[in-house]
């Protein structure tokens, strides 16, 4: 099967997670999903107001989008804004025809944006 990977960017309440949303919604079982979000770095050995300060693992994220091309299932963490660290559990994404990752700042590291095929930028007025 070959993987088209489709980023969908764009700042806080654009609409980014709509569109991937009905995106997946139209196209059924030929979309997997992977949010940015989920992919903040895990600290357990750190108190919170240090966890607090941290970013993103795009490491983790490139490494289960090279899987995904390669047709393997992974199981990407989930986060828990209420303590800022990834929650215990995980979610399966299985390999599909296309992959959205869906995050806002997706396209900042030259790694994770080389291994995308299409990039949307969402740009939606506020009031929208």
């Amino acid at each position: 099967m070959e993987t088209m990977i489709i980023g969908i960017a764009g700042g806080t309440g654009s609409g980014k997670t709509t569109l991937t949303l009905r995106l997946k919604e139209h196209f059924g079982e030929d979309v997997s999903i992977l949010y940015h979000d989920n992919y903040y770095k895990q600290h357990d050995d750190m108190p919170y107001e240090e966890r607090c300060r941290l970013n993103y693992d795009p490491e983790l994220l490139i490494a289960d989008l090279q899987a995904l091309r390669r047709g393997e299932a992974v199981h990407s963490p989930t986060y828990d804004y209420t303590v800022h660290n990834r929650a215990a559990e995980t979610v399966e994404v299985r390999p599909a025809r296309v992959i959205l990752v869906e995050g806002i700042l997706i396209f900042v590291d030259p790694a994770l944006r080389e291994l995308m095929d299409i990039k949307l930028f969402v740009d939606t007025d506020a009031d929208v």
